[in-house]
């Protein structure tokens, strides 16, 4: 037999079910969860056993609104960094992700082929796995349009093509532009499509209540992500704008911040996504202003702080499948666990649980795979000191509480 680890006595939370499956054993072989027993085979010279009292063990984290590369609160500041600065900054934010149990981040807006590359062959150690959607798509002016208004669209090109790019956004005007740009990124590797379907907090000149894109731009990018296989993420606040991507085909709608019950009710029943991301707010509100995030975007996040936790019950009550988000920027990315409390407020544990493992690795094509502990899924394991189902604050300690942390049947972390 390969080389493998028998978790042993361990009460297991499978990353959908409430009540916890006790006094079982977690046989990984080959980085895959090969059996779960209430005995597995005696430990051998090719079987490391390890005794967990009793503790809970489940599925890797995944936080699936990530920017790696969103290196400041000022957005405009990132489109002018060196690259190889941001490149050092995505490193430091990888590792300390999974030191926080985050074992998969989807980013949507600047993860790219580089990055997946040099993860790919070990050249950042271990690592969460990386699904990432390459640049997003904006039109001009909008909140992927990072320039100060006083910039001229013809200053920021370099190609004579009329359009201008970053390392988080690219600017496509029209059907036609649209559809190039997403080929483009599906080109590169991207998983999934992400636009700016309405306005935003950090960008600099666009109204935060508007929609953004026509319909048939936003019909475009669902149409050549669908033939490739892949699916369009939105960036949505108000509750317009999330409707008419639903109504559009849009698989994972970001945000959602200004959702009513009528918007989520439709959600619902178009089998979309949302992906809430509370922390973001709750630093920047906590924070934002002593770490010189620009005062036009601590005026438009103050339209809006108070609405996040609303929009959570609101959901609920409508059934939508929410995933589990951050979208934290710059220094704050150390606040990506209380992700976990600030739901806590207005959800269940085993909501939250489920945002952050199984309906994520849904969103992501993934189940049976990720975000589950289940036989023949990837071994992506953490042991907990408790049971987060009762305290779910024991997720929100960085790590401080996770014994074991592994991937891919690897120990990034083990102090048992």
């Amino acid at each position: 037999m390969s080389h493998g680890t028998v978790f042993r006595n361990v009460r297991v939370f499978d990353g959908e079910h409430q009540n916890l499956r006790d006094a079982s054993d977690v046989l990984v072989v080959d980085g895959v969860i090969a059996r779960i027993s209430e005995h597995s085979p005696k430990a051998d010279k090719e079987i490391e056993a390890i005794d967990c009292s009793g503790r809970v063990l489940m599925p890797g984290l995944i936080d699936a609104h990530v920017h790696v590369y969103a290196a400041s609160l000022n957005l405009s500041r990132i489109a002018q960094s060196p690259f190889s600065y941001l490149a050092h900054f995505a490193a430091h934010f990888l590792h300390a992700s999974l030191d926080r149990g985050f074992t998969t981040l989807r980013d949507v807006g600047g993860g790219d082929v580089g990055l997946a590359c040099a993860l790919k062959e070990g050249l950042l150690g271990m690592a969460p796995r990386l699904y990432y959607g390459g640049r997003v798509l904006s039109q001009t002016g909008g909140h992927g349009d990072l320039r100060p208004g006083d910039h001229a669209l013809e200053l920021a090109c370099h190609c004579g093509c009329a359009c201008h790019a970053d390392a988080i956004a690219v600017i496509a005007d029209g059907v036609d532009a649209v559809r190039r740009a997403v080929r483009e990124e599906l080109r590169r590797g991207a998983s999934h499509i992400k636009i700016m379907a309405s306005g935003g907090v950090a960008s600099p000149t666009d109204p935060l209540e508007r929609c953004q894109y026509s319909d048939e731009e936003i019909q475009a990018a669902v149409d050549e992500a669908d033939r490739a296989g892949s699916y369009v993420a939105a960036h949505c606040h108000p509750a317009e704008a999330v409707r008419r991507s639903a109504a559009l085909g849009v698989r994972s709608i970001e945000h959602a911040t200004l959702i009513d019950r009528e918007t989520a009710e439709f959600v619902a029943e178009k089998h979309a996504f949302t992906v809430p991301t509370m922390a973001i707010m709750s630093g920047l509100s906590e924070e934002g202003e002593k770490l010189g995030f620009p005062p036009v975007s601590m005026d438009k996040l103050r339209r809006i702080a108070d609405r996040a936790l609303g929009s959570l019950e609101i959901m609920k009550r409508a059934g939508v499948k929410m995933g589990f988000g951050t979208d934290l920027l710059g220094h704050l990315h150390v606040r990506q666990c209380t992700e976990f409390t600030l739901r806590a407020q207005a959800l269940p544990a085993i909501d939250i649980l489920r945002s952050a493992t199984s309906v994520n690795a849904e969103i992501l094509g993934q189940s049976g795979r990720l975000g589950c502990i289940r036989e023949g899924a990837a071994a992506d394991i953490l042991v907990v000191n408790g049971n987060p189902l009762e305290d779910i604050s024991l997720l929100a300690q960085d790590g401080k509480h996770l014994p074991i942390i592994m991937k891919d049947g690897r120990f990034h972390k083990r102090t048992i």
